[in-house]
């Protein structure tokens, strides 16, 4: 399949995403596309986000998304330099429907009629590509996030950005 028969939003999000990932991400991407043939697509709803962006995300759920006085929901528990997005090496995922574009979240619908539910294929896909899921974290569950760290943690890849031996999406970083 071309990679014109794919989200072109999503394409063009992977190209944020830090060099040592980017090109097997977009085989992952292409990959979990392929595995649904029904009414939904696949979209990478996020990728790298700057720290201001990762500012704006934080306060979702704390001060924004309130009714009548009860939280809604938290968006992120990370804050900025807090989150592997804020270097290119995560993402998340939602499922789009094609015909009345809407966001679906659903871990269980099997819009294909495959008799497998269409998040978790997708899910599977990215996991065979090393991604890590947040649907496996113990606490804090992110369902629509993967991420890649090579061994790292927020906090070290939050110094090497400070000493500006991480420079995200245009420069080798020193990970390995």
């Amino acid at each position: 399949m071309s990679s014109t028969n794919y989200d072109q939003i999503s394409l063009k999000r992977i190209e944020t995403a830090h060099p040592l990932i980017r090109e097997v991400l977009r085989k992952a991407f292409m990959q979990a596309s392929d595995q649904l043939t029904g009414d939904v697509f696949l979209r990478l709803a996020y990728v790298t986000r700057t720290f201001d962006e990762q500012t704006e995300l934080y306060k979702l759920g704390r001060s924004i998304l309130f009714k009548n006085g009860v939280r809604q929901g938290i968006v992120t528990w990370a804050k900025a330099g807090q989150s592997f997005h804020n270097y290119g090496l995560a993402f998340d995922i939602v499922l789009i429907h094609k015909n009345a574009p809407k966001a679906e979240f659903s871990t269980t619908g099997d819009f294909d009629a495959d008799k497998e539910a269409d998040w978790m294929e997708v899910v599977e896909v990215f996991k065979v590509y090393g991604f890590e899921w947040g649907g496996d974290w113990k606490t804090n569950k992110d369902l629509p996030h993967f991420q890649k760290t090579f061994g790292r943690t927020w906090s070290e890849l939050l110094k090497l950005h400070s000493q500006k031996d991480f420079i995200n999406g245009t420069q080798f970083v020193k990970l390995t």
